[in-house]
């Protein structure tokens, strides 16, 4: 059936974007180390990826009017593919920041196209379950990047390698004909600025997300190591998380199909921010912080899956394009934004790691509050 291979095909694109993001972060981090650049060269060559996500966002919307959704899904993940098995076949290590860039292009156009494309598949009775769906999918492939890295290492060509022949793989299934993809005929009009007025809890959402998985991506195990944890066991505390983050998104998208998504944000904030303040505590038991951090991955990614339905049932065609294009960059924000604040977090306190987290999370149920009181919202059938 068509909408089994298109489902399987948004699935897999969420999927493509984790596990290259995830895959060349660490990788390209450690190979530039082991090359003896500077923390400085090397946090210039992330920040690339982060122009690329803007120059792409800025001029996404109009392109896939023109281009179609299944074509440029497929030219990005071929981009992908390119660059992986370029950056350690570079002859010169300059070349790997035009590189970057175009690693940060391909994954905003997979980021926002396969949020849209599986908008456009779902109903209003179903969004919920669907954005959760497509946001454990993207879980996984957050997950499975460090995962190839800890079986085959990160040295040489070969794990370059072996995320471009799972990108092609990718594209080459997106290439069936049983794959059918939404059409828009007319581009989105407006600025980023104005998509933000649109949709700001979205937004805000969003640079929360990023901020918090990239803070603990970075820091959580050295968390665990400063409080007394062996460094295996701290290593596992990520995935924990991440495992939590996939198997309760499918539950919180049945409640979001089922009351005030709005209401289900805000609750799932608090606990959020409830739940980032017990990390502490937590920490001095190993049973009770492998439990907190498999339910608090959960309702902290919850929050995304749910402000995506939001979005996708208040707006449609190229000007939801056009938000999912800006959410994007507000990911790329909080992606930057969310280590650096976390680590002057854990500098000033021992515990800076959870009271960054629990005032990002109030800070954003603050602004679910204000929004709500601003514009009340109905509830969702």
């Amino acid at each position: 059936m068509p909408t089994l291979f298109s489902r399987g095909a948004v699935i897999l694109i969420a999927m493509m974007f984790g596990l290259t993001y995830s895959l060349s972060a660490a990788l390209i981090a450690l190979d530039l180390v082991a090359r003896g650049l500077s923390e400085t060269m090397i946090g210039a060559n992330v920040a690339m990826h982060a122009v690329g996500v803007l120059a792409t966002a800025m001029v996404l919307p109009r392109i896939v009017a023109r281009v179609g959704m299944r074509r440029l899904v497929i030219l990005a993940l071929v981009l992908a593919a390119l660059v992986l098995a370029a950056f350690p076949a570079a002859p010169f290590l300059w070349l790997w920041f035009p590189l970057r860039f175009l690693l940060g292009t391909s994954s905003e156009i997979l980021f926002v196209l396969s949020e849209t494309w599986t908008n456009s598949l779902s109903t209003e009775d179903t969004r919920a379950r669907s954005m959760a769906a497509y946001t454990a999918a993207l879980s996984v492939g957050f997950a499975v990047g460090p995962l190839i890295l800890s079986v085959i290492g990160s040295t040489g060509y070969t794990p370059y390698l072996l995320g471009s022949a799972i990108t092609l793989a990718a594209a080459a299934f997106i290439a069936s004909p049983k794959v059918v993809a939404p059409e828009f005929e007319k581009p989105a009009a407006g600025s980023p600025l104005r998509f933000m007025q649109l949709a700001p809890v979205a937004m805000s959402a969003t640079v929360l997300n990023a901020a918090i998985e990239t803070a603990g991506l970075s820091f959580l195990a050295i968390y665990a190591v400063n409080l007394g944890w062996p460094e295996d066991s701290a290593t596992r505390l990520m995935s924990c998380m991440m495992i939590g983050a996939i198997l309760l998104q499918l539950p919180i998208g049945w409640l979001g199909d089922k009351m005030d998504r709005i209401a289900l944000v805000g609750a799932l904030a608090a606990l959020s921010a409830l739940g980032a303040l017990v990390w502490p505590v937590a920490l001095k038991n190993e049973i009770a912080t492998y439990a907190l951090l498999f339910v608090w991955g959960g309702a902290f990614v919850g929050i995304y899956t749910i402000m995506l339905t939001v979005v996708g049932s208040r707006f449609a065609g190229s000007e939801l394009i056009g938000i999912y294009a800006v959410m994007g960059l507000m990911w790329g924000v909080g992606a930057l934004v969310g280590p650096v604040a976390a680590g002057a977090a854990m500098e000033m306190s021992f515990h800076g790691l959870a009271f960054f987290a629990a005032t990002a999370c109030a800070a954003f149920l603050l602004s679910v509050v204000m929004a709500r009181r601003k514009a009340p919202v109905p509830a969702a059938p």
